[in-house]
């Protein structure tokens, strides 16, 4: 047993795949190892990913995995063994098939009801070499590889085809070379370092076990992703401190530069101060996007015109490397600055009508259409919260939502579409309102994502995400699977996380409607609501309410969703009393009993036909008991309203132990009945609490 280290040495592999390439290489290898029984549970597994290599460490590894018994069933007895017991021609041919020589001892044991012959054997193990062998092709085959490439070997007929072209190949089996060949390559224990830094060429390996160590201080490479995105971390850290200022954290970027870099290290650069009076998310965006730079805050938050580089190389003087990158980044801002200078010329409103020529989808219209609709179902829900101002301000900024879309800024940088809207915006003099509303209406643009700061932004945000929902739910264009091009469940979550944390008493149905409206319908399809209660309801859940709960409050398809964690509330407050139990089965029950005897209106109870005290009794605490329940409900109280109704629980009980409801007179039944749906509709106001029986 010793260790085992296997190494891809290729030319720079996509940033952005590379720690999934690391991941994925080391795990299908080291599972294939495990499969064989060359490494066990105890083997621990290093993954290894630069830009120039793919590599695993393995500890543990047998030279030879243990031989393994072999049981093969050859056939019944019956058929196998004649009368004397000597073999048939159907047993001597299958032995013959497996390639079995003569007529070796069998076995003979039960199979089900008759008796079978076994052949027994042993399977000698895998030896390294062969296994290593299946372990690195399944590697390398099973790589997450979107697009490969294909190239010449050095024979200059061969070619292979792989992520990039491959150089080298390292397999080291403690200190003795596993001969295993992949991509043309022979195994060896030689690999390239650093393209400049690297005190030798090539880096020779002496073990497995001193391979990051070598490759660090003889190749100048920090093998491991994580140890290089953390030191990359830290020099930052360290120079954001040195600069007086301090880095915007950017987890994505911070991983597509440790996978750019072998040897990081970390420089300060700056830019002329002037470029600062273009709106620093323009500025930020180009440096990250473009240059892979770390920009740099002051104390306040506002950008400075001081950058981080993560470079390659440590040059001992490390200023023409600075220079280098301050002369590459001006251009970058300076276009910027041209781009915001020139928009700046014409003011939102000017660029509405070219709205028009911009296809939206080719079943929905133009944006200028859907600016219409987007602002028509705005003002609708401003007027819905009873305030003509809000809709008023509500339909200007819908109107002007989309209009940045026409900017070169926007066009260069698609990510700060509504952010320019809204400097522009506030250069025409608009109002902060109005302008906000125009960044925030894209929001939520993710999960956990900020909400719209004001009124307008809030009515504005859900009239684009309803008219989105409405349109391409009309054009049959319905997210299946993972599928969701156009992100409605996305847009969804959205409607719902406003309509409940803005704690909104905008109905739902009523919003559907005026979203339908603006497409010139009469009426929402149904497969839309349930689309969005289907979200609801897997929110919900993500936030560690029960199944059962959400289905209970969902099921009544409250219009007001707003209300749904307060009813959720009660109905968790109601399934922990003692009562809870038995009145969701006697609600179930109930039910059960309606629903076969048809009833949806049932009339009025006639105390007269009230004959047996058990449903005397009912109605007398319903009567009791409903008005508190319902006046509870009435304030939004949903926990009292529930929690009035365990006093149900003893006449119910007593009800369905005595009376037989469906009774012959005909009178009398249907009196029952309508006792029963009295009750039926007073307990299920705020929930379905049948819905908590198991």
């Amino acid at each position: 047993m010793s260790n085992l280290l296997v190494e891809l040495c290729v030319e720079e592999l996509p940033p952005k795949s590379l720690k999934k390439l690391g991941e994925s290489f080391a795990g299908v290898l080291a599972a294939s190892l495990e499969s064989q029984g060359l490494a066990g549970s105890d083997s621990v597994v290093t993954a290894f990913a630069s830009p120039r290599r793919l590599a695993v460490h393995v500890s543990n590894v047998l030279s030879k995995a243990a031989d393994k018994p072999v049981s093969q069933k050859l056939m019944p007895v019956a058929v196998g063994l004649n009368a004397e017991g000597y073999a048939t021609p159907a047993l001597l041919k299958r032995l013959s098939s497996l390639g079995i020589v003569g007529f070796p001892p069998l076995r003979r044991a039960m199979d089900g009801k008759a008796e079978a012959l076994y052949y027994d054997s042993v399977m000698p193990g895998a030896l390294l070499t062969a296994g290593l062998q299946t372990a690195l092709d399944s590697a390398i085959a099973k790589l997450p590889i979107p697009k490969v490439m294909s190239y010449q070997l050095a024979d200059g007929w061969s070619s292979v085809s792989f992520v990039r072209p491959a150089h080298g190949l390292v397999a080291l089996y403690g200190d003795e070379i596993v001969p295993v060949v992949a991509l043309g390559l022979q195994a060896g224990r030689n690999t390239h370092g650093h393209r400049f830094e690297a005190l030798m060429e090539p880096v020779v390996f002496e073990t497995a076990d001193s391979y990051a160590t070598q490759l660090e201080q003889q190749g100048a490479v920090i093998a491991s992703f994580d140890r290089r995105r953390a030191e990359i971390a830290r020099q930052l850290q360290q120079a954001a401190a040195l600069a007086g200022g301090q880095h915007i954290i950017d987890e994505a970027l911070l991983e597509e530069v440790t996978s750019l870099v072998e040897r990081p290290n970390v420089l300060i650069g700056q830019f002329e101060s002037e470029f600062l009076e273009v709106p620093q998310e323009c500025l930020i965006l180009t440096m990250k996007a473009n240059q892979k730079y770390f920009p740099l805050l002051d104390e306040t938050g506002k950008l400075t015109n001081k950058f981080l580089i993560v470079s390659n190389i440590s040059p001992k003087d490390p200023g023409l490397v600075i220079g280098g990158n301050e002369r590459v980044v001006r251009p970058r801002l300076a276009d910027a600055k041209f781009f915001y200078d020139q928009d700046r010329k014409r003011t939102l409103a000017s660029r509405v009508p070219g709205l028009a020529k911009v296809v939206y989808h080719n079943k929905l219209g133009t944006q200028g259409e859907r600016v219409q609709r987007v602002q028509a179902i705005a003002r609708a829900i401003g007027l819905q919260s009873a305030n003509d101002s809000l809709a008023t301000q509500a339909g200007q900024a819908a109107q002007l939502a989309k209009a940045d879309l026409l900017t070169d800024m926007v066009g260069e940088f698609p990510e700060l579409q509504g952010i320019m809207g809204r400097y522009y915006a506030q250069h025409d003099g608009l109002s902060e309102e109005i302008a906000y509303a125009i960044e925030d209406h894209y929001k939520p643009r993710f999960a956990g994502d900020e909400l719209p700061g004001n009124a307008v932004g809030i009515c504005v945000a859900l009239a684009d995400k309803l008219e989105t929902l409405t349109g391409m739910y009309g054009i049959g264009l319905i997210p299946t699977g993972d599928k969701d091009p156009f992100a409605l469940r996305r847009h969804a979550l959205g409607v719902i996380r406003m309509l409940i944390e803005k704690e909104l008493p905008l109905p739902l149905d009523t919003l559907l409607l005026n979203a339908a409206a603006s497409f010139e319908r009469n009426t929402v399809d149904p497969a839309l609501a349930e689309f969005i209660y289907d979200r609801l309801a897997g929110s919900l859940r993500e936030q560690g309410n029960s199944a059962q709960e959400v289905d209970a409050v969902l099921c009544l398809r409250p219009q007001l969703l707003a209300e749904v964690p307060k009813r959720l509330a009660a109905v968790r407050a109601f399934a922990a009393l003692p009562e809870a139990a038995a009145l969701a089965a006697a609600n179930k029950r109930v039910g059960n009993i309606l629903k076969k005897a048809e009833i949806e209106t049932a009339g009025k109870v006639e105390l007269s036909l009230l004959q047996d005290p058990a449903e005397q009794a009912l109605y007398q605490a319903l009567s009791e008991i409903s008005p508190k329940a319902d006046a509870a409900f009435a304030v939004g109280n949903y926990t009292a309203s529930l929690q009035f109704l365990a006093g149900l629980r003893a006449p119910v009980d007593a009800f369905f132990e005595q009376v037989m409801v469906n009774v012959d007179d005909e009178k009398l039944r249907s009196n029952r009945l309508a006792l029963l749906a009295e009750m039926h509709g007073a307990m299920n106001r705020v929930a379905d609490i049948s819905r908590l029986v198991c």
